[in-house]
């Protein structure tokens, strides 16, 4: 592992004892398997058509569609405002997020400037999601190893935390629709900033301990290092994007590129991965949790009093002016980002969502072939796909 600017990269657990996963060409009979469509992993209803010579994966054929929900065609059929409750229910882990890439976008189309408050609150919630993200995807992760109970346990006991704070800020725990063009829905309520600050400043005695108990523990690492090895030349040219492309070690963090919001005012650092396996892409989202608390730190100390939202942003007759934009953030699985085109009326003329979860999966079967039936689960977990976002 290596991070952008660190001085002392964290502990390296090398042990990497497996082959590359490469297969004979003399194979025997080959085997079709159908896995799913209930839940092969924990990340929806999905499934995997799987050819197997043995044990070993000669091609894999990822089939998806069952929560297609036509998502971008209601944008189209609805106005600006009523599309932003749907955006919770694309990757429900992290509606807070996609509320922000779905106002991003809106806000360059109409020209609305948002409050210095309500974008400290933004990148504050934005950061809080990013570790509801990756601590459950960790979890998540562990318990399709077959660590039953305990890791996912610890994991969700941290999230409720973080879930109260959404709670008591919007009056929802998952499906937030907090966001709002030109900034938020509603100030922050008496005494949150001091119960997240609290949050924030427990946080890391959680991720000593995960730590401990995970990154060096030998099952995990025979289970996970080289096994799902996604070459940075392949990450690149499919789009993938996120802390999956991070972990095959490509510096590309949107947070740093476009510095949206006002991420160029917080220093923090993008964690790389240098063989782009299992373990790195778990590796990578541990280090990414410590730069969101980073972050965290410095933008509660910072957020100064103001309004929340641009006195122009109408929620009724709103109607952009004709002519097209294209928001995107970096959400806790990569880009996420909206096209949207106006034609000036109150409703969208075309309504285009680029979900990284989708994008991401397209290279399920490049990291699965000749690993074996076990391995392609935990590699289907360290993608991060919320079905979701992937179906729309």
């Amino acid at each position: 592992m290596s991070t952008e600017a660190l001085a002392e990269p964290p502990k390296n657990y090398e042990v990497r004892p497996k082959s590359s996963g490469q297969f004979e060409d003399d194979m025997g009979e080959l085997l079709e398997v159908s896995m799913g469509p209930h839940h092969p992993s924990t990340h929806g209803v999905f499934r995997m058509d799987v050819v197997l010579d043995g044990e070993r994966v000669v091609k894999l054929k990822p089939v998806f569609g069952y929560l297609h929900r036509n998502h971008e065609k209601i944008g189209e059929g609805a106005s600006y405002l009523a599309s932003m409750p749907y955006t919770d229910r694309l990757d429900y882990f992290c509606s807070m997020t996609n509320n922000w890439a779905y106002a991003l976008s809106v806000e360059k189309l109409a020209g609305l400037q948002v409050p210095e408050r309500a974008e400290y609150i933004r990148v504050i919630t934005a950061e809080l999601t990013r570790l509801v993200n990756h601590t459950c995807l960790m979890g998540f992760l562990v318990q399709d190893m077959g660590a039953l109970g305990t890791p996912l346990m610890y994991a969700f006991r941290e999230r409720e935390k973080i879930l109260d704070l959404f709670e008591s800020l919007s009056g929802a725990r998952m499906m937030c629709n907090y966001m709002r063009f030109g900034g938020c829905r509603c100030d922050l309520p008496t005494g949150w900033l001091e119960q997240a600050q609290k949050v924030v400043d427990e946080y890391p005695r959680f991720l000593d301990e995960y730590e401990r108990l995970l990154m060096g523990n030998e099952i995990l690492m025979a289970r996970s290092q080289n096994v799902g090895v996604l070459p940075k030349e392949l990450a690149v040219s499919a789009g993938i994007t996120g802390p999956m492309l991070r972990a095959s070690g490509v510096n590309y963090d949107i947070r740093k590129v476009d510095k949206y919001g006002i991420y160029d005012r917080f220093t923090f650092r993008v964690p790389l991965g240098d063989h782009g396996d299992v373990y790195d892409r778990l590796m990578v989202r541990l280090l990414e949790m410590r730069e969101s608390l980073g972050i965290l730190q410095q933008a509660l100390k910072s957020i100064p009093d103001g309004p929340v939202v641009d006195p122009r942003a109408k929620l009724r007759g709103f109607k952009p002016k004709a002519g097209e934009a294209y928001g995107r953030i970096e959400a806790p699985k990569g880009e996420l980002g909206f096209y949207l085109i106006s034609d000036g009326s109150p409703n969208p003329y075309r309504y285009r969502v680029r979900p990284p979860s989708f994008v991401n999966l397209t290279v399920l079967e490049d990291m699965c072939l000749g690993h074996t039936v076990a391995d392609v689960v935990i590699i289907l977990g360290s993608v991060d796909i919320v079905l979701g976002e992937v179906d729309r």
